[in-house]
């Protein structure tokens, strides 16, 4: 009792029982710091129920039904689905610090006032509607400024689902691309719509999410891209979904694919769905050393090559490649040193043939044929003795990362 004493004469005897609790936490047994402050007052015979609290200004008076109202009114205005949660609280910086350095004064290592706010209030959310406050990774956070009257605020965290896709189409390009006349803005060149491209394997899929989930926005994060012309085919490329400010995430995920799938028929398709978390959208544009892709390509040559140069094809290994031509105004301008794993071909006529081949992630496949003016070391071109340029292009197969 000679620090509950101390702290009394410290105040003057005008503290709450919830900071008098909260600094005797490390010292009198008790299951919170309302029981603490109540053994202290029966056993100094002293009344703290009606208090003005010189630490705190009696801040906990806010943490009434009418705090609960306004969460539960604020629940209902965005209608937003929750299972997990967090709570976050905005308090004057005058109460922080006067209880901060009443724990300086006496070396207590004890909660703070603002620690105590946050779970007091995390706890009145969980008896009202059984959700887990989660300190990780939850699906919203409550903001509660206590400064004057209580105002609430709820910040929903994004839903993210990977899967991997297949396009089907050529002219699809991987995400949304921007009109190049009017740069989004809309004109009479892209009717309005402020893209180049009226369809994108993004929007086939996030339109249906958005409208489900009620989300303000949706970003598409793949593990690589394929060029607008070139079709993904085999088991298809990972990607992650990420939907901002979803209001609903309970979804049937199966059910909703296969819905996304028969509409898409024909353009594109997904596959696997499932709910991840945030660092997944990294690790899946993470390079690992043994990742690698597949492609299908159809060679054409401006005149007749020697058959017995495609051989020298399969000597193929280690390729010096600078930043080609055609990306050059969005990628930096070096030397990337990338290897063929594997090539096959099949001859189709006397200009014309078709190449299987496997590559370290990051190698441009058309640049190792056509040379790109000698930037590509070794190519196609120069094996060959002929100028080829690939006629078609297919991703087979992405490696998983």
């Amino acid at each position: 009792m000679k620090l509950a004493k101390d702290i009394l004469n410290e105040t003057d005897g005008k503290i709450c029982k919830h900071c008098l609790g909260r600094k005797l936490s490390k010292t009198i047994e008790g299951t919170n710091n309302i029981e603490r402050a109540d053994k202290v007052c029966d056993e100094l015979d002293i009344n703290l129920d009606d208090v003005d609290c010189v630490i705190c200004d009696n801040i906990f008076n806010k943490l009434d039904d009418d705090l609960y109202e306004k969460i539960d009114a604020k629940i209902n205005q965005l209608g937003v689905e929750f299972d997990t949660f967090l709570v976050g609280s905005q308090i004057p910086k005058d109460i922080r610090n006067r209880d901060d350095e009443l724990s300086e004064k006496f070396n207590l290592n004890v909660e703070t006032l603002k620690k105590e706010v946050n779970r007091l209030i995390g706890l009145g959310i969980w008896e009202r509607y059984d959700k887990d406050a989660e300190f990780e990774r939850q699906d919203i956070v409550f903001n509660i400024d206590l400064i004057s009257e209580p105002k609430v605020n709820i910040q929903i965290n994004p839903l993210y689902i990977e899967g991997k896709y297949n396009k089907l189409k050529r002219g699809i390009p991987q995400t949304k691309w921007p009109c190049s006349k009017c740069k989004g803005r809309g004109c009479e060149e892209c009717n309005f719509t402020g893209k180049q491209y009226p369809e994108s394997v993004e929007e086939l899929i996030s339109e249906h999410f958005l409208k489900l989930t009620k989300g303000r926005e949706a970003k598409f994060h793949g593990a690589g891209r394929e060029d607008i012309d070139v079709l993904m085919l085999g088991s298809g490329r990972p990607f992650v979904l990420e939907i901002k400010e979803p209001k609903i995430r309970n979804l049937d995920l199966p059910k909703l694919e296969a819905e996304i799938n028969k509409i898409n028929e024909g353009k594109t398709s997904y596959h696997n769905l499932h709910l991840c978390e945030r660092p997944r959208k990294a690790e899946i544009k993470q390079s690992s050393p043994d990742a690698y892709k597949i492609y299908n390509a159809i060679v054409e040559c401006d005149e007749a090559y020697d058959e017995d140069k495609l051989k020298g094809l399969l000597e193929l290994g280690e390729i010096n490649q600078q930043t080609p031509l055609r990306v050059l105004r969005r990628r930096t301008d070096m030397v990337r040193v990338k290897h063929v794993l594997d090539l096959s071909y099949e001859i189709i006529n006397d200009k014309t043939f078709s190449m299987k081949i496997k590559t370290e992630g990051g190698l441009y496949i058309k640049e190792l044929i056509s040379g790109d003016e000698g930037r590509s070391q070794p190519n196609v071109s120069e094996i060959l003795g002929v100028n080829a340029v690939c006629a078609q292009l297919d991703v087979l197969e992405v490696s998983e990362k």
